[in-house]
């Protein structure tokens, strides 16, 4: 069974405990080891490593599929398998560590919040991270920190040298989980650390080829879509059921929903479409052995972004539309809206993407460390 195929097996599942995840604040221990099984955690991780290596629209397609089910647990599922991308950037002696007992999952920060003094065989690190997804089921964390003298670099610590701090009180993706994590003077050897803005991969596969903001950027679009799916799929049995307060109609009836849902239907298929011909043409290069130029990269961002957008105000039409029915807790609608305005707020995803594509498309002058 391919790892799409096991997403959509677990969807049904994954709904229903989508409830505990937002109550509970993190992904239930069930889907916790649904999700490792399943190889959800690793699509990113090299094949040689024993990850799934999975193509990047075949990553988009799963997280899709979770998210659909429910966004939260999507969430997690993106965070953890792009943070395996990082196993193909590490030395043997690292991913060895990282790898043995056959277990991995990673998650983390990328933002160089700590501080790290370079020492013998490694670095000691101290710093605090917010927006650790998943934390609470991760047995690595990375987190990026400031070095003297050298580019900013990735950590890898083990779980039992981090302290999760309980924060992660929220509108949104609260069943993420995405609490801080901190450390205090650890040592991390150098086998674990690497600098992905200027350090080739070890292991250089297709995926590798995408840079890995913009593949977090994709998951995120990805996490995006699925809801947005969701939100339609809600309202489609929403409007076959309900007759509105005041109408002898059924919701379905009403010529401003028939309009809402098909505007919808076509913003949605729109943004899906450029984002996986955008993709599909920069696999295309990556199969070819070549390197994605500033642009395509450009493009990537552009596309996830807009996705991202695009998918929020398919979620708020479904939510308007609903009518009093999205206002309460038990409407699936309801954490839909929260968890897509959660989802917005990504810094991969952010507004300012728009100005840095367009600064790119125009050529001028461009700060593409991000990028």
């Amino acid at each position: 069974m391919s790892v799409l195929e096991a997403a959509k097996a677990l969807a049904p599942r994954v709904a229903q405990l989508a409830e505990l995840g937002e109550s509970e604040r993190h992904l239930p221990d069930e889907l916790v080891a649904s999700f490792r099984s399943a190889g959800l955690f690793s699509m990113c991780v090299p094949a040689s490593l024993g990850g799934g290596e999975v193509t990047v629209e075949e990553l988009i397609r799963t997280i899709e599929a979770v998210a659909q089910a429910d966004a939260a647990a999507a969430w997690c599922a993106m965070i953890q398998s792009t943070s395996g991308i990082l196993t193909a950037y590490l030395g043997p002696e690292g991913t060895n560590e990282i790898l043995a007992a056959g277990d991995a999952v990673l998650g983390g920060v990328y933002a160089p919040l700590g501080r790290a003094e370079k020492v013998e065989g490694g670095f000691r690190a101290t710093g605090r991270w917010p927006f650790a997804s998943g934390s609470r089921h991760c047995n690595w964390l990375i987190g990026g920190c400031l070095t003297e003298g050298m580019p900013p670099r990735l950590l890898v610590f083990r779980a039992d040298e981090v302290t999760i701090h309980d924060t992660w009180h929220v509108s949104g993706l609260a069943g993420t989980g995405s609490n801080d994590f901190e450390v205090i003077d650890v040592f991390v050897p150098f086998g674990r650390t690497c600098d992905i803005a200027n350090e080739r991969p070890v292991i250089d596969n297709k995926l590798c080829k995408f840079p890995v903001f913009g593949l977090l950027a994709l998951g995120i679009a990805a996490v995006a879509l699925g809801t947005a799916r969701g939100a339609i799929d809600d309202l489609l049995e929403l409007a076959g059921a309900k007759t509105p307060t005041g109408s002898r109609r059924k919701l379905a009836e009403r010529p401003l929903v028939q309009l809402q849902l098909a505007q919808a239907a076509a913003t949605l298929g729109s943004a899906r479409a450029l984002v996986f011909e955008t993709v599909g043409r920069c696999w295309r290069s990556a199969e070819g052995g070549e390197e994605l130029t500033v642009q395509d990269r450009a493009e990537l961002r552009l596309a996830a972004t807009h996705a991202t957008v695009a998918s929020a105000q398919v979620v708020d039409a479904m939510y308007n539309a609903g009518g009093g029915t999205s206002i309460y807790r038990t409407s699936t609608l309801q954490r839909r809206f929260r968890d897509i305005h959660a989802a917005t707020q990504h810094v991969m995803v952010g507004q300012p993407t728009f100005e840095l594509a367009g600064r790119i498309l125009l050529g001028l002058e461009t700060d593409i460390s991000t990028l």
